[in-house]
């Protein structure tokens, strides 16, 4: 197992120094999904959602979620976003997302594009729960990432670690 990089020599927490590492395009993709009744999708979809346009705030929420992520997870590193997209695809049972962070820095946007997907995924919640109390938000993880000094990386179709 490699070391872990947010931990001193004394095993205290600390921001990783990157000013040594070069500055690389970066860029990555994470996704989940929101599971609901079918009548809470037909509402999400037919626009009979009281608050709104739920697809519509959810990719907004994502992106401004990505833009705070260094505000929200105390040891990540505030990040010049160059790109952030939120996809949302509705289907009768839920709404799975996509997100995409892209940067050129010396630290990478996984994070960024993890946070985008699971405030997506929460905004959806908080729209629908009139509908539906029970909804399950699953599956949230990094798809890949690219750039750094560690290369690329693709999760397994089959979602093995």
């Amino acid at each position: 197992m490699s070391k872990l990089t947010h931990l001193d020599e004394e095993g205290s927490a600390h921001m990783v120094d990157v000013s040594a590492k070069a500055t690389t395009a970066r860029k990555a993709v994470a996704s989940g999904r929101i599971s609901m009744s079918a009548e809470a999708a037909a509402a999400i979809a037919q626009g009979l959602v009281k608050k709104g346009d739920v697809l519509a705030v959810a990719r907004v929420a994502g992106i401004m979620a990505a833009k705070r992520t260094s505000d929200l997870i105390p040891l990540c590193h505030p990040i010049a976003l160059s790109s952030v997209s939120v996809d949302l695809d509705l289907d009768g049972t839920g709404v799975s997302v996509t997100a995409t962070a892209k940067t050129a820095g010396q630290t990478g946007v996984e994070m960024e594009a993890l946070t985008a997907a699971s405030v997506a995924l929460l905004t959806v919640y908080d729209m629908a729960k009139a509908l539906d109390k029970g909804m399950i938000i699953s599956n949230v993880r990094l798809l890949a990432k690219s750039g750094g000094k560690s290369g690329d990386w693709t999760a397994r179709e089959d979602g093995a670690v």
